[in-house]
């Protein structure tokens, strides 16, 4: 046996690689589980005893060369380059296939420019919330059914200061946590995602986006809200698109109005996500209740304020014409690629 070490020994000494295929062969026959090497230690168990400890020796002596030898050859190709790989120069090139924003990304990020130009900062919060920051102090009462099980995600029951724990069910808890730490004038929009236990289907989803306003000074006006609110519709839709405003009712605003604008899907003419009426609904607003200004040490008698809130699924619904709001969140690369960030800043 130690006669065919040494073969092996001189073997590994005067091999030569100028290749990669010709190294991979050197570790394939040498040092590899199937190798020369594996084979001898497999036989040095019947070795006698006594010739056991000198075999052995040298076994390792020859391990220790191929393995230094592999690592020497390896190193040498690597500095030299030498790939023994063909390239074709006349091929084709393959083009970089660029990725772009998500649908409801290029939507919030067009949101926030159209705001941001008149005058409003950005403003973020924690998803998951108690009690009084996304009830109690937007006025709220006990009994309110958006408290129960079946619209919102209680993560804690607790009768400690601040209620239960929860998934929020509006952005509108940055508003109070905003003006319970800055003074008034306060002018910021919230965008971020909200949770309500609601079955998901072409027009409601469980979790989805939204983006909330609020401008709190002396002398704001309800015609300052539809006016900021008419002008963000020009800006994301187009200078023909109409607006229209309901009557409606939020425990946090009074007077409180729901915004609407003619379906661009349609046009105007009637089809499933207007329910045939032409218009869609895209908005609630109104002028923050005294009650909330309250609640957050905002002195009504000085200070007014308006507030709203969008879905940003439904406002991108709209600028792109998609009739489900399942798509946004299933990762169907077929729908994600047809959009693009031209015109994003």
């Amino acid at each position: 046996m130690e006669e065919k070490i040494q073969v092996l020994l001189k073997e590994v000494s005067d091999f030569a690689a100028s290749t990669k295929q010709e190294l991979e062969n050197f570790r394939l026959k040498y040092i590899s589980k199937k190798g020369a090497l594996a084979e001898l230690f497999e036989d040095l168990k019947k070795v006698p005893v006594e010739q056991k400890k000198q075999v052995g020796k040298v076994l390792n002596e020859l391990k220790q060369a191929a393995e230094s030898k592999f690592a020497a050859l390896n190193e040498a190709l690597e500095s030299s380059g030498g790939s023994n790989i063909d390239i074709d120069l006349t091929l084709p090139p393959v083009p970089n296939k660029v990725g772009n924003l998500h649908p409801l990304t290029l939507t919030r990020l067009r949101i926030i420019e159209i705001f941001e130009r008149l005058g409003f900062n950005v403003a973020d919060g924690p998803e998951i919330e108690d009690d009084w920051h996304n009830f109690s102090a937007l006025n709220f009462p006990e009994n309110h059914p958006a408290r129960e099980m079946q619209d919102t995600f209680f993560i804690e029951k607790s009768n400690k200061e601040g209620g239960d724990i929860l998934l929020r069910t509006h952005t509108s808890n940055v508003q109070i946590r905003l003006l319970e730490k800055q003074r008034p004038p306060v002018r910021a929009i919230m965008p971020g995602r909200v949770y309500r236990n609601e079955a998901i289907s072409a027009r409601a989803h469980c979790f989805f986006h939204q983006v909330e306003g609020l401008y709190v000074d002396k002398n704001v006006s309800f015609a300052d809200l539809k006016q900021t609110l008419f002008h963000f519709a020009k800006e994301m839709y187009g200078k023909d698109i109409k607006l229209r405003l309901r009557p409606s009712f939020f425990p946090f605003t009074e007077p409180s109005a729901e915004i609407d604008v003619t379906c661009l899907i349609c046009k105007g003419s009637g089809c499933v996500v207007c329910k045939k009426s032409g218009w869609v609904e895209i908005a609630g607003a109104g002028m923050v209740h005294p009650n909330v200004l309250k609640n957050c040490g905002v002195d009504p008698e000085e200070f007014t304020g308006f507030a709203f809130g969008m879905g940003i699924e439904r406002v991108t619904q709209l600028r792109y014409q998609v009739n489900d709001l399942r798509l946004y969140s299933e990762n169907d690369i077929r729908f994600l690629k047809q959009f693009h960030t031209e015109g994003i800043v």
